[in-house]
This record gives structure tokens, C-alpha cells and sequence, in this order.
């Protein structure tokens, strides 16, 4: 079956377009779980976070950045999500890296982080553990393009 992502991409689906960069399209999300929903998606077909390249990945991020800023002003909406997941454990419906842009309200009943309330916090062992084991293995910034003029 093929991705419905790359069909939208080569114009083969419809989508209803709100921008678009060389590398990267976002489209309204044809299930609107709030209005406003969108999908910003890279041009080419990569499956998740983990294959996604981490400059390809802040061209996603930036266009997502100037969506979250339209929605804001198009709804007036007091707050916002960027979602984005990975594998069936994760989420991931679609096998094609995108990252949801959706304006919210307080109540609106689309997600709740902690449904049975927040968790205990951690000790400072127990989190320093922890970071030491993912710093061991956190990968190194080879390919990541020099970042652009910051204002």
C-alpha cells in the first residue's frame, strides 16, 4: 500500500495545503481532532524520528514553528500542542515521520497527559542514573547543518 503521506506530497491526494518549504508540506489533518489540526510532514518518505536526519528534522520543526504561529493568531487559542509519535506503541498511524500542529482551549477534551493525575517525582539518583545511561548512548551531532542567523 502506499503511503499516503508521499501521495499528498506528489499531488496524487488531495490535501488542503497551508504551507510549504523545499523540504517539508503541512496540510490540515483530514480528521480534525480540533479545527485547525495540521500535519507538517518532510517531502520525502522517511518512517520516524529515528530515521529522520536531524536537519531535514529542524526543517520540519521550523515550518512547524510558523504554523503553531498562524494557528495562534487565526483561533486566538490560549495554548497548543506538537505531537508527534513513533511506532505502534507510540501511536504512529501513519509510517511516515509528521508532527501535529494543533491550537487548543482548556477542556477541550482532546488529550490529557496524566489521566489517573501526575506521578510522584523521581529522586535525584534515580534521575541522574538515568541520564547517564541515555547520555552514554546519545548519538553525535555529525551532519546537523550550522544553525541559521539567530535574531
Amino acid at each position: 500500500m502506499a503511503c499516503p503521506f508521499c501521495e499528498i506530497v506528489a499531488g496524487r491526494l488531495d490535501a488542503s495545503v497551508v504551507a510549504q518549504t523545499d523540504y517539508a508540506l503541512a496540510f490540515l489533518d483530514i480528521r480534525q481532532a480540533v479545527p485547525g489540526h495540521v500535519l507538517v510532514v518532510p517531502k520525502a518518505h522517511v518512517q520516524d524520528i529515528y530515521a529522520i536526519t536531524p536537519g531535514l528534522a529542524g526543517e520540519v520543526m521550523q515550518l512547524g514553528v510558523r504554523v503553531a504561529q498562524a494557528l495562534r493568531e487565526t483561533f486566538d487559542s490560549p495554548g497548543l500542542n506538537l505531537w508527534q509519535s513513533n511506532g505502534a506503541a507510540g501511536g504512529q498511524e501513519v509510517p511516515h515521520f509528521h508532527l501535529h500542529v494543533q491550537p487548543r482551549r482548556v477542556a477541550d477534551g482532546l488529550l490529557r497527559v496524566y489521566p489517573h493525575g501526575a506521578p510522584s517525582p523521581s529522586s535525584r539518583v534515580e534521575l541522574d542514573a538515568l541520564a547517564q545511561r541515555i547520555r552514554r548512548l546519545l548519538p553525535h551531532d555529525h551532519g546537523v547543518p550550522a544553525p541559521r542567523s539567530i535574531p
